[in-house]
């Protein structure tokens, strides 16, 4: 398939995980916005998706280095992959927490379950300690909560991910 050259070839060059690191960049600019402009407060969900929204970012910036080197662009591939399904699963499961039948029953958890050694939420409480609760829905857009619109966001990061993934595997001239 053409189009899978054309993502191969771009998988190549900085523009394509420049991009990939100004988006990620700017759904943590549109975070903190909500925390510290709006006031919402972030529960631990809220926090891993931030997470994985770092690692797309962590990703990017590996990629941007050398992305003509195969090993660094395949390093940077797959932790964007492992970031962006991690991040549709979190976001998944909190809209499950918002949506449960009984909300008694659906809670998650208060302390981040970092590794003991990285405690983020100890090392910068202003972006990793939760502070909210899962169950509430704070804020909405056209019907759709925060987590749903990440679901989209996951989703869409997880199938151009997808794409290029596959497009490694063509052959080119």
């Amino acid at each position: 398939m053409k189009s899978f050259s054309y993502l191969k070839q771009i998988s190549r060059s900085r523009s394509a995980w420049a991009l990939l690191l100004l988006s990620a960049l700017l759904l943590e600019a549109i975070a903190l916005y909500f925390q510290y402009g709006m006031g919402l407060e972030p529960c631990i969900m809220c926090i891993y998706q931030r997470n994985a929204v770092f690692g797309i970012a962590l990703a990017a910036m590996i990629g941007l280095s050398m992305p003509d080197k195969i090993l660094i662009r395949w390093i940077a591939i797959i932790g964007w992959g492992i970031s962006s399904i991690w991040g549709l699963l979190i976001a998944i499961e909190h809209v499950e927490i918002q949506t449960a039948a009984n909300p008694f029953f659906a809670s998650c958890e208060i302390v981040p379950n970092f590794p003991g050694w990285l405690p983020l939420h100890e090392w910068m409480p202003a972006i990793f300690a939760a502070t909210g609760d899962c169950g509430n829905i704070d804020w909405s857009f056209f019907g759709m909560s925060m987590p749903q619109w990440m679901i989209i966001t996951f989703a869409v990061y997880s199938l151009i991910w997808l794409s290029v993934l596959l497009s490694q595997f063509k052959k080119t001239r």
